[in-house]
């Protein structure tokens, strides 16, 4: 048994992650924006009910408060748990999540609340990951200390399940003040436990990730070196189920569907025949899902939609 208990009755997460299967989903925006750092968001509401209506897995937000130019990327603009609440209310059955909140920014208190605010305007849909942001510069413009992020981020995370899964706690933290019992957090979860995921490392060692959280999702996508990665969760995780791993990558689907794979540093450019035996082969090693951006697609995203729904999704459901 996990230390965790098992999400076998929590539709969304297991719709997302699946021992044996491999699972496919979007990180907003829903668009091509390859020679700008900022997407227009136009067609944005019917492009996510096309995904949902396809049948896809997982919509994916992004938290970046900030645009930094050295970055050159920010994100779906905006605040991810309201533009959860907006997906909630044009979506019925595609899983909603974070990759991830940025909660050494963020106050786990409020973040607890609007987590399970998404999760009952869902209809319990949320998955709600977490992270310690990848843009530095974030830090001492919002006055957080950028040193000890780890810390807070593991003490907020606890924090975080505690507020959720417990009426009235007592209890004191180093970072995030004292709860003396006198307080509740509402509303809860719609479920026993929101699921929670950490994305990328978040500074932690990977016995701590394999023993807290629920997934994993990085940016490691390697045969060999996933391989490694996941037998060093099996071992972190002792005589407990090991969360189950996916990775983010940008995207962009050849035209040609013959087209071998090449990468640009992190962009992942291929033809949909070599797509499939690339994915096979990562379902093989144990990658459970793969959240796509699309930031960097030659192609409209719509046009990529369509090949992926009709040539690649029936192969992983089950129709090879």
């Amino acid at each position: 048994m996990s230390a965790l208990s098992p999400l076998h009755d929590h539709t969304a997460f297991r719709q997302v992650f699946q021992p044996g299967r491999l699972t496919f989903g979007f990180i907003t925006p829903l668009e091509a924006y390859p020679d700008s750092p900022f997407p227009t968001l136009k067609d944005h509401e019917r492009l996510v009910r096309r995904v949902d209506e396809a049948g896809f897995a997982s919509l994916w937000l992004r938290d970046v408060p900030f645009y930094d130019p050295t970055f050159g990327d920010a994100g779906q603009v905006l605040d991810p748990f309201v533009y959860a609440g907006m997906l909630a209310s044009v979506t019925r059955r595609i899983t909603l999540g974070t990759t991830g909140i940025v909660l050494p920014l963020r106050d786990p208190v409020f973040v607890a609340k609007q987590a399970a605010s998404v999760d009952q305007l869902s209809g319990g849909r949320f998955v709600l990951g977490l992270s310690t942001g990848d843009r530095p510069t974030e830090y001492p413009t919002l006055g957080a200390d950028f040193d000890n992020r780890d810390e807070r981020f593991r003490e907020a995370f606890g924090l975080i399940r505690t507020l959720h899964q417990n009426r009235f706690p007592a209890l004191k933290t180093r970072y995030y003040g004292d709860f003396r019992g006198n307080l509740d957090l509402v509303p809860k979860p719609s479920v026993p436990r929101l699921p929670m995921m950490c994305v990328g490392r978040a500074r932690q060692p990977i016995e701590w990730i394999a023993q807290h959280t629920d997934a994993w999702i990085w940016s490691v996508s390697d045969p060999e070196h996933v391989a490694q990665l996941l037998a060093t969760l099996r071992e972190a995780a002792g005589d407990n189920a090991p969360p189950p791993y996916g990775y983010a990558t940008f995207f962009d689907l050849a035209k040609d569907p013959d087209a071998p794979e090449k990468r640009f540093h992190n962009v992942i450019r291929i033809g949909r025949k070599a797509l499939i035996e690339k994915w096979h082969k990562q379902r093989e090693t144990g990658v459970t899902h793969i959240a796509l951006n699309m930031k960097p697609s030659h192609r409209p995203v719509e046009e990529v939609l369509d090949e992926l729904a009709e040539h690649v999704l029936p192969v992983f459901n089950g129709n090879d």
